[in-house]
């Protein structure tokens, strides 16, 4: 690492020259008018301007290069340094003092722009505090209008209404031939404006002229780890970089793959290709037209593959341990990725029929999303293996420990690399014991009053329970809820006893009105006919059905409910009878005792 003091006109020289480029992970930025005024003042006065960071490529960029803004016609070239920190400052410059074009901006609304920027030059000579009115921008057409439009107060469309007004333009400050030009144009005819014009070269111009950006160099043998270490610590937009944006510059940039194939590998096409494959099939996954990023993530992603291959790494004697930590998607070889990517995708299309079996069918049911990335891999590992009878049901115990021992919700890779390995010893019924996700698990039973809203992967998995075992929507009584029903009917949870009724009826037990135990998956159509008390729908409900009452009732018995409980208005032994239940479905999809807590409450 250097530390360099280059001169202002040099470096935007480099960024026109593309010597100078961004890394592709560098998002668009765009600063605002008065901060550019006030940045072109800075560098009027001579003030520090404050450090920026770039890193030596050594001739091979290991990320997708990309000029700045206004610099496009450098496009192709490899740049000798790639900008790090200082991108808004430096894009903001050139386009300003050396782009031969107006400066894309925007208002204090965000409003789009496009501006020249002068300097007023009786102003400038005054008192520094003034510097600031001095910078002055005016529209594209160079004419600046008040009274909505109406009237032109500055025109600054001709060199000779510049020298008439006393403002010089600012985007060729750097070009000596221009301003000798401009300069003579100035004092020609206007002899008093000598003294004024040899004041602004030595109080504006030469500050310009000389003005140093003080610079920090990274070694082009800096890792990638580290730069976007550095990148993220010093990047003043405040929006931190996600792998998968850092991973498409990196893959971009892979020479190999340009040589092989006469293009640069293009990350976020091959994952909105999986990912619309995936959704399509098993809308789980996410809405298609909500973008690659609803739902399943690039990162989920990632991590699966970067499982997969340490976990052969270690099998084969060239790694340590199974892994899918930040470092280690940063260094995933685009090779690595490209031959184990297909293998991922489609063990995901099996983790999204697994979920269909448990009856999970919908992002917003889904319990835990971070949960697929171990079954994916696992998956990927041992392919067929889990189809077996012995193998599917140990899946199906981890999958629900996780969920309804709310394993998932904490830190998580430690978990995965776990998960991964312990689980296919198990699965294989090598003897190996339980995974750790499975033998911590623990739900208590008390925890069924705390089950209130989706954000608990507890209460997730419980609806999708009642589901899987059963229940038979109280209007569509024809057959059990199955998957395609759940958005054909508009299935969601829906309360049993009225929050109204319960807190009228059994005040003190109000606050149970809202748990999962009051709760029950039901059609949008059964839950119109559900108002009032119990008692009173139950006979709408019946009559609707067309059945005989008592076959209605078992049609309310399917979803865990005493039904005379219902009839009755007996909101407390209701509550008693179907938490008993659901502690019993709790316990046979954990495969294992809940923990016992104090009932006396009731």
């Amino acid at each position: 690492m250097a530390l360099d003091n280059p001169n202002l006109k040099d470096v935007l020289t480099e960024v026109a020259s593309g010597a100078l480029q961004l890394p592709d992970f560098q998002r668009q930025w765009k600063w605002d008018d008065e901060r550019i005024r006030a940045l072109i003042a800075t560098v009027t006065l001579k003030y520090p301007l404050g450090v920026v960071m770039s890193l030596h490529t050594g001739g091979t960029s290991q990320f997708k290069p990309r000029t700045l803004k206004g610099a496009e016609s450098a496009e192709g070239r490899t740049p000798d340094l790639l900008l790090l920190d200082g991108q808004q400052r430096m894009t903001s410059l050139f386009q300003a003092l050396h782009h031969d074009a107006p400066v894309e901006t925007v208002d204090s609304r965000g409003n789009d722009l496009k501006c020249w920027y002068y300097v007023d030059i009786a102003k400038a000579v005054g008192a520094p505090a003034d510097r600031d009115d001095a910078i002055v921008s005016v529209p594209e057409d160079r004419k600046l209008k008040r009274d909505f439009a109406r009237r032109v107060v500055l025109d600054l469309s001709t060199v000779e209404q510049e020298c008439d007004a006393g403002y010089f333009p600012l985007h060729f400050v750097f070009d000596t031939h221009r301003v000798g030009e401009w300069q003579q144009e100035f004092v020609k005819n206007r002899p008093e404006n000598w003294p004024l014009w040899g004041e602004f070269q030595a109080q504006v111009l030469h500050n310009m002229l000389s003005f140093d950006v003080p610079m920090i160099k990274l070694a082009s043998t800096t890792t990638t780890d580290a730069v976007c270490a550095v990148f993220e610590r010093v990047n003043s937009g405040g929006v931190p970089l996600n792998v998968f944006e850092l991973l498409t510059a990196t893959y971009a940039g892979n020479q190999e793959h340009v040589k092989e194939h006469g293009d640069y590998y293009r990350l976020p096409d091959e994952w909105k290709q999986i990912k619309t494959v995936l959704t399509s099939a098993y809308p789980v996954f996410g809405r298609p037209e909500d973008g690659p990023e609803d739902g399943l993530s690039s990162s989920d992603f990632l991590q699966a593959v970067s499982l997969v291959r340490t976990w052969e790494a270690k099998k084969a004697g060239a790694g340590t341990s199974v892994s899918c930590k930040r470092r280690d998607l940063l260094t995933l070889p685009l090779a690595d990725f490209r031959r184990l990517a297909p293998r991922v995708a489609a063990a995901f299309a099996w983790v999204g029929g697994f979920l269909e079996r448990q009856s999970i069918v919908r992002t917003g049911d889904l319990p835990y999303r971070t949960q697929l990335v171990p079954l994916a891999a696992v998956r990927a590992l041992i392919g067929a293996e889990t189809d077996t009878p012995v193998a599917d049901e140990r899946i199906t115990q981890w999958y629900w420990c996780g969920v309804l021992g709310e394993m998932y919700g904490g830190s998580l890779e430690t978990r995965f690399t776990r998960d991964v390995e312990q689980l296919i010893g198990w699965v294989g019924d090598d003897g190996e014991p339980a995974p750790d996700t499975v033998s911590e698990a623990a739900f208590l039973d008390d925890r069924l009053d705390t089950l209130t809203t989706r954000n608990s992967a507890a209460y997730k998995g419980i609806y999708a329970l009642l589901i899987k075992q059963g229940a038979v929507d109280w209007y569509f009584t024809d057959s059990p809820l199955a998957p395609a029903q759940l958005v054909e009917h508009a299935v969601d949870v829906r309360l049993i006893f009225p929050k109204a009724w319960v807190a009228r009826n059994e005040p003190t037990r109000a606050q149970y009105a809202t748990s999962i135990v009051n709760k029950t998956p039901m059609s949008l159509r059964a839950s119109k006919s559900m108002s009032g008390p119990p008692s009173a729908y139950l006979k709408t409900l019946s009559l609707e059905s067309g059945m005989r009452p008592e076959w209605f009732e078992d049609v309310v018995a399917t979803h865990l409910v005493d039904v005379d409980t219902l009839k009755e208005g007996d909101f407390i032994r209701f509550y008693e009878n179907r938490a008993k239940q659901l502690r019993d479905l709790v316990r046979a999809a954990m495969g294992k005792r809940t923990v016992f807590r104090d009932e006396s409450k009731w």
